[in-house]
Protein backbone atom coordinates (compact mmCIF):
# COMPACT_ATOMS: atom_id res chain seq x y z
CA UNK A 1 0.00 0.00 0.00
CA UNK A 2 1.31 3.26 -0.91
CA UNK A 3 2.05 5.87 2.04
CA UNK A 4 0.59 9.30 1.24
CA UNK A 5 0.99 12.89 3.02
CA UNK A 6 -1.24 15.23 2.49
CA UNK A 7 -1.99 18.29 4.44
CA UNK A 8 -4.75 19.59 6.02
CA UNK A 9 -6.20 23.05 5.78
CA UNK A 10 -6.34 23.84 9.66
CA UNK A 11 -4.86 25.51 12.31
CA UNK A 12 -4.51 23.23 14.72
CA UNK A 13 -2.94 24.01 18.01
CA UNK A 14 0.42 25.61 17.03
CA UNK A 15 1.14 29.00 17.24
CA UNK A 16 1.65 31.56 14.16
CA UNK A 17 3.66 33.97 13.39
CA UNK A 18 3.22 37.17 10.88
CA UNK A 19 5.86 39.42 9.74
CA UNK A 20 4.62 42.24 7.87
CA UNK A 21 6.48 45.05 6.30
CA UNK A 22 5.65 48.34 7.23
CA UNK A 23 6.93 49.87 3.65
CA UNK A 24 3.77 49.81 1.37
CA UNK A 25 1.80 49.56 4.51
CA UNK A 26 -1.40 50.43 2.52
CA UNK A 27 -1.02 47.20 0.91
CA UNK A 28 0.81 45.41 3.44
CA UNK A 29 -2.18 45.79 5.68
CA UNK A 30 -4.69 44.44 3.48
CA UNK A 31 -2.50 41.53 3.55
CA UNK A 32 -1.89 41.05 7.03
CA UNK A 33 -5.55 41.17 7.55
CA UNK A 34 -6.45 38.74 4.96
CA UNK A 35 -3.71 36.21 6.41
CA UNK A 36 -5.56 37.18 9.99
CA UNK A 37 -8.89 36.23 8.80
CA UNK A 38 -8.03 33.18 7.12
CA UNK A 39 -6.13 31.85 9.94
CA UNK A 40 -9.26 32.40 12.38
CA UNK A 41 -11.41 30.82 9.64
CA UNK A 42 -9.44 27.88 10.22
CA UNK A 43 -9.75 27.80 13.71
CA UNK A 44 -6.66 30.02 15.09
CA UNK A 45 -7.32 31.94 18.41
CA UNK A 46 -6.38 35.16 18.31
CA UNK A 47 -3.83 33.90 21.02
CA UNK A 48 -1.96 31.82 18.31
CA UNK A 49 -1.40 34.17 16.14
CA UNK A 50 1.72 37.13 16.28
CA UNK A 51 2.02 39.99 14.41
CA UNK A 52 5.87 41.54 14.02
CA UNK A 53 5.69 44.85 11.99
CA UNK A 54 9.39 45.64 9.91
CA UNK A 55 10.36 48.90 8.48
CA UNK A 56 10.99 47.05 5.03
CA UNK A 57 10.99 43.77 3.19
CA UNK A 58 14.55 43.17 3.19
CA UNK A 59 14.38 43.23 7.21
CA UNK A 60 11.67 40.13 6.95
CA UNK A 61 13.88 37.62 6.67
CA UNK A 62 16.25 38.56 9.86
CA UNK A 63 12.80 38.77 11.93
CA UNK A 64 11.54 35.41 10.48
CA UNK A 65 14.88 33.48 11.22
CA UNK A 66 14.94 34.81 14.94
CA UNK A 67 10.99 33.93 15.22
CA UNK A 68 11.90 30.30 13.19
CA UNK A 69 14.47 30.05 16.07
CA UNK A 70 12.67 30.37 18.92
CA UNK A 71 10.88 26.73 18.47
CA UNK A 72 7.46 28.93 19.35
CA UNK A 73 5.79 28.49 16.43
CA UNK A 74 4.64 26.25 13.59
CA UNK A 75 5.23 28.35 10.16
CA UNK A 76 6.11 32.11 9.89
CA UNK A 77 4.09 33.81 7.14
CA UNK A 78 6.29 36.68 5.48
CA UNK A 79 4.32 39.57 3.93
CA UNK A 80 5.24 42.62 1.94
CA UNK A 81 4.88 44.51 -0.86
CA UNK A 82 7.87 45.30 -3.75
CA UNK A 83 6.57 47.90 -6.13
CA UNK A 84 8.85 48.32 -9.41
CA UNK A 85 10.33 51.95 -9.64
CA UNK A 86 12.24 53.90 -12.00
CA UNK A 87 15.74 52.39 -10.51
CA UNK A 88 17.08 48.76 -9.76
CA UNK A 89 16.62 48.60 -6.26
CA UNK A 90 13.86 46.65 -7.35
CA UNK A 91 15.56 44.28 -8.34
CA UNK A 92 17.57 43.84 -5.42
CA UNK A 93 15.46 43.94 -3.09
CA UNK A 94 13.09 40.78 -4.04
CA UNK A 95 16.08 39.13 -4.76
CA UNK A 96 17.23 39.73 -1.56
CA UNK A 97 14.11 38.55 0.23
CA UNK A 98 13.31 35.78 -1.85
CA UNK A 99 16.82 34.60 -1.44
CA UNK A 100 16.75 35.27 2.35
CA UNK A 101 12.94 33.62 3.06
CA UNK A 102 14.17 29.96 0.90
CA UNK A 103 17.49 30.19 3.04
CA UNK A 104 15.44 29.71 6.44
CA UNK A 105 13.50 27.10 4.57
CA UNK A 106 16.51 25.22 3.78
CA UNK A 107 18.00 25.63 7.08
CA UNK A 108 15.06 24.92 9.36
CA UNK A 109 11.96 22.40 9.26
CA UNK A 110 9.80 25.85 10.59
CA UNK A 111 8.00 26.86 6.72
CA UNK A 112 8.39 30.11 6.08
CA UNK A 113 5.89 31.53 3.23
CA UNK A 114 6.71 33.74 0.70
CA UNK A 115 3.76 36.26 1.07
CA UNK A 116 5.90 39.16 -0.41
CA UNK A 117 4.42 40.95 -3.80
CA UNK A 118 6.86 41.51 -5.89
CA UNK A 119 4.73 43.97 -8.60
CA UNK A 120 5.89 45.82 -11.66
CA UNK A 121 2.60 48.45 -10.61
CA UNK A 122 0.66 49.57 -8.01
CA UNK A 123 -2.46 48.33 -9.65
CA UNK A 124 -1.18 44.81 -9.37
CA UNK A 125 -0.49 45.19 -5.71
CA UNK A 126 -4.05 46.13 -5.23
CA UNK A 127 -5.39 43.38 -7.44
CA UNK A 128 -3.30 40.78 -5.31
CA UNK A 129 -4.29 42.45 -1.68
CA UNK A 130 -7.67 41.82 -1.86
CA UNK A 131 -9.59 42.69 -5.11
CA UNK A 132 -9.43 40.63 -8.77
CA UNK A 133 -6.26 38.46 -7.80
CA UNK A 134 -8.08 37.25 -4.19
CA UNK A 135 -5.82 38.09 -0.88
CA UNK A 136 -2.08 36.75 -1.12
CA UNK A 137 -1.95 37.20 2.49
CA UNK A 138 -4.57 34.80 2.76
CA UNK A 139 -3.11 32.39 0.13
CA UNK A 140 0.19 32.55 2.29
CA UNK A 141 -2.01 31.76 5.54
CA UNK A 142 -3.13 28.55 3.58
CA UNK A 143 -0.10 27.22 2.57
CA UNK A 144 1.59 28.20 5.89
CA UNK A 145 -1.76 26.05 7.66
CA UNK A 146 -1.16 23.31 5.54
CA UNK A 147 2.94 22.55 5.41
CA UNK A 148 2.53 22.81 9.32
CA UNK A 149 0.04 20.21 9.12
CA UNK A 150 2.44 18.49 6.70
CA UNK A 151 5.63 18.57 8.80
CA UNK A 152 4.12 17.31 12.09
CA UNK A 153 3.17 14.24 9.67
CA UNK A 154 6.57 14.13 8.28
CA UNK A 155 7.72 14.41 12.00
Amino acid sequence: MIKEVKGQVTAGKGNYAIVVSRFNEFITSKLLAGAIDCLQRNGAADKQISVVWVPGACEITQASKKLVQSGKYVAVICLGAVIRGQTAHYDFVCQQVARGIGQINYDSDVPTVFGVLTCDTLEQAVERAGTKMGNAGADAALTAMEMANVMEQLS
